[in-house]
Formats: structure tokens, C-alpha cells, sequence
């Protein structure tokens, strides 16, 4: 059978440690200083590359910052009043049948129920119908119909061919 023995016990101590061995010599030293280097070179490009990107969004977009005016003015999503104004309004009456609430037109922009006699503005283009104020709003932001789509522009650019 055979005998166990007891593995030997490490013995030392901070003092007895050796570091003579653990030399850093020519070529080594030259190494870590091109390291060093080059990882300082990277982190300043980055906080300069980082920089550059601030400066020039500050510099090309001074809407953003309060007071300064912008030379160059954004494109024009919208349409402009007047051809908002052209758009043709009408009287809005209920059809007369039995079940009146089943057909019952709703404003696709407030969601709102069309009652008779509210004004309600009918687009050119697709005949779609609205609310005078709630269309009013949507196209001095957005130059198509609500809900199909379709772009008023070009109902604006026929209307200027055709007054020429």
C-alpha cells in the first residue's frame, strides 16, 4: 500500500523574493516608451477629433443656440398660408339615413366627429375632409394629406403653371 505524504510546505517570506532577474534593459525600455507614446498620441486625436465634432455642430447648426440667428434657413416642410388658404372650406352636413352614428365621418387629425354646420376643409388633390384648424396646423408642418399622403405640393406647383 501505498504511503501518503504530506506535499512540502512553501516557506518564504517578502524579503527572501529575488528581484534581480526582473531587469528592464535596452530594448524593453525602448518598447514600453513607443507604447506609451502611441497610446497617448490615440487619446489626444480622439479628445481633438472629439472636439472638432462639437465645434462644428455649434458652428453649423446656431439655430440650436438661443439668440443666434441662422444664415442658412432650414427647408420648408410646410406649405406657406396662402396656398393653405386656396384649399376650399365648406359646410359640413350629416347624409340623412336611418343609421346616421354607423357612417358618421370623424376628422382623421383630432378625431373628431363632424357635426352639422362645422366648417370642414376639403384638400384638392385626394377630396379628403378635415377640420379647417386641425388641416390649417398639419400643413404649415407637412405639405401632404393626413391620411393618404399624397403631396399638396404639387396640387401648388400645377396652380402656379396654370395662373402663368
Amino acid at each position: 500500500m501505498a504511503t501518503l505524504q504530506a506535499p512540502p510546505s512553501v516557506h518564504w517570506h517578502f524579503t527572501e523574493l529575488d528581484d534581480r532577474i526582473f531587469q528592464i534593459r535596452g530594448r524593453t525600455f525602448f518598447f514600453i516608451a513607443v507604447l506609451f507614446a502611441v497610446i497617448l498620441l490615440v487619446t489626444f486625436i480622439f479628445l481633438y477629433a472629439r472636439w472638432v465634432c462639437r465645434y462644428h455642430s455649434l458652428t453649423t447648426f446656431p439655430a440650436s443656440v438661443p439668440g443666434v440667428r441662422s444664415s442658412r434657413s432650414p427647408p420648408q416642410q410646410g406649405l406657406d398660408q396662402a396656398t393653405i388658404n386656396c384649399q376650399s372650406i365648406t359646410l359640413y352636413k350629416a347624409a340623412e339615413e336611418v343609421d346616421a352614428a354607423a357612417t358618421a365621418a370623424e376628422c382623421c387629425i383630432c378625431l373628431g366627429v363632424f357635426e352639422d354646420g362645422e366648417k370642414v376643409k376639403i384638400l384638392a388633390l385626394c377630396h379628403h375632409c378635415f377640420h379647417s384648424e386641425c388641416v390649417d396646423q398639419w400643413l404649415r408642418l407637412q405639405s401632404s394629406c393626413p391620411l393618404c399622403r399624397i403631396s399638396l405640393r404639387a396640387a401648388d406647383n400645377s396652380n402656379n403653371l396654370q395662373m402663368v
